[in-house]
């Protein structure tokens, strides 16, 4: 891998990294942190599509693309909630485990991915491995009795709306498109998404100052996600992939020492160890 290569592999890493940890401190509601994730995109989706004039997309691709747009925001509103339930450090490794056993899952079954039964075997390994990571990284001390609830009611809202990444990651499987070429159309998808749910559950978030200081964040997004279909191809899917990785530590720690997310010795020592099996196990699923 070229110096290059390498920097743009970890573009998406440090964006999608540190988007928790900026959200957080802008303050607001999730609301208008989904807000600015859409007129943030968006900007970067405009931008790409009059600089590379990417290549036109059937009108299947076009829609697909479109929606997988809206799923997205269905994902990512459940993993800003979740912040405000169980804080970053324990969002982010609960959310990659969910992310990454539901497209597992979808390759398999829907696009016949790990067809031989040595990769089934090794497949579904790493998918116990990614639960046990996830669960190690949601461990509390004993006495602390008012967190079992808020991490129940955190477990409850990833688990219910992760299924928006999922289809947002299968899309690109789905249709036969360059991904810049689909970039436009998932960005309006991601704007027009936040704007039904802004309409729906806070409307004065349109007005709200945190909302446009968020689109920072929507940009810090935008670049990410370009960053990561240039990487792919200038590296492989799968060293792209693997890279991207460590975003979850960024923002697990950055949540911690960053954000002050206390945790008692114990606890910070079982968050860590999950953090290593859940990238173990994330490569795991690359090399099936």
């Amino acid at each position: 891998m070229s110096a290059f290569g390498l920097l743009i592999a970890l573009i998406p890493a440090i964006g999608w990294g540190i988007q928790p940890l900026i959200l957080k401190k802008i303050g607001g509601t999730p609301v208008n942190s989904m807000l600015g994730f859409g007129i943030g995109a968006t900007v970067i989706g405009v931008i790409v599509q009059l600089v590379c004039h990417p290549s036109g997309l059937s009108s299947t691709a076009l829609l697909l693309s479109f929606i997988s747009g809206m799923f997205w925001v269905i994902g990512q509103a459940g993993q800003v909630s979740s912040y405000d339930v169980i804080g970053v450090s324990k969002t982010m490794p609960i959310s990659t485990g969910l992310q990454l056993l539901g497209t597992s899952i979808i390759g398999v079954l829907a696009f016949g991915e790990w067809s031989s039964w040595t990769s089934k075997i090794f497949g579904f390994l790493a998918i116990a491995l990614l639960i046990f990571g996830a669960y190690l990284t949601s461990l509390e001390p004993k006495g602390a009795s008012n967190k079992p609830t808020h991490l129940a009611k955190g477990v409850q809202i990833l688990a219910f709306t992760s299924f928006g990444y999922w289809f947002y990651s299968a899309v690109p499987k789905m249709v036969n498109a360059d991904g810049l070429s689909m970039f436009l159309p998932q960005m309006l998808g991601v704007l027009v998404g936040s704007v039904l749910y802004a309409s729906f559950k806070e409307r004065q978030a349109f007005k709200a100052k945190e909302s446009w200081q968020c689109a920072g964040v929507g940009i810090i997004f935008g670049i990410a996600s370009l960053a990561y279909i240039f990487s792919a191809k200038l590296n492989g899917v799968t060293l792209a992939f693997i890279l991207t990785q460590l975003n979850v530590i960024l923002s697990t720690l950055g949540g911690i020492y960053i954000l002050k997310e206390t945790k008692p010795k114990r606890e910070l020592f079982l968050t860590y160890l999950g953090l290593v099996i859940i990238v173990l196990a994330s490569v795991m699923t690359i090399f099936l």
